[in-house]
């Protein structure tokens, strides 16, 4: 039995600010853009990954959900407690420069962690919280 990640999901609360970050700055592609009942869902990835796509999708993505729990989802996405994604690159200094060319904000600088990787991280438009590593050559 095999098991592989195929979907994961971001939570924004502008597709086209979070498409300017995920497509022109990550040079992520664009895959679908679906609306229905007033939202919007953006399928991105990575080229080298075609089998696994990203979903920036609204914060709260049920049409019958409550205004009070919208609410709530939108403070907790502001707020920036909501998870997103730990992103590989095979250079974590140069994605680093990369992205705080293009005003990234940048949460760390590039560290050698002692699980075995140099990282960084920066927000995206909505205030997620995205890491970007590269394992260490041992």
């Amino acid at each position: 039995m095999e098991i592989k990640l195929s979907t994961c999901f971001i939570a924004v609360d502008d597709h086209d600010k979070a498409l300017v970050f995920y497509r022109d700055v990550l040079g992520l592609e664009v895959r679908n853009d679906v609306g229905y009942e007033g939202m919007r869902w953006v399928t991105v990835g990575a080229p080298s990954q075609p089998d696994v796509d990203i979903v920036l999708e609204p914060p709260l993505a049920d049409p019958s959900a409550s205004p009070a729990d919208r609410k709530a989802m939108a403070e907790l996405l502001a707020k920036g407690l909501l998870r997103a994604v730990i992103f590989q690159t095979d250079d974590c200094d140069a994605t680093f420069e990369r992205i705080r060319a293009a005003g990234g904000e940048v949460l760390q600088e590039p560290t050698d962690q002692p699980y075995g990787v140099r990282d960084c991280a920066f927000r995206d438009p909505a205030g997620n919280m995205l890491r970007f590593n590269q394992p260490r050559k041992r």
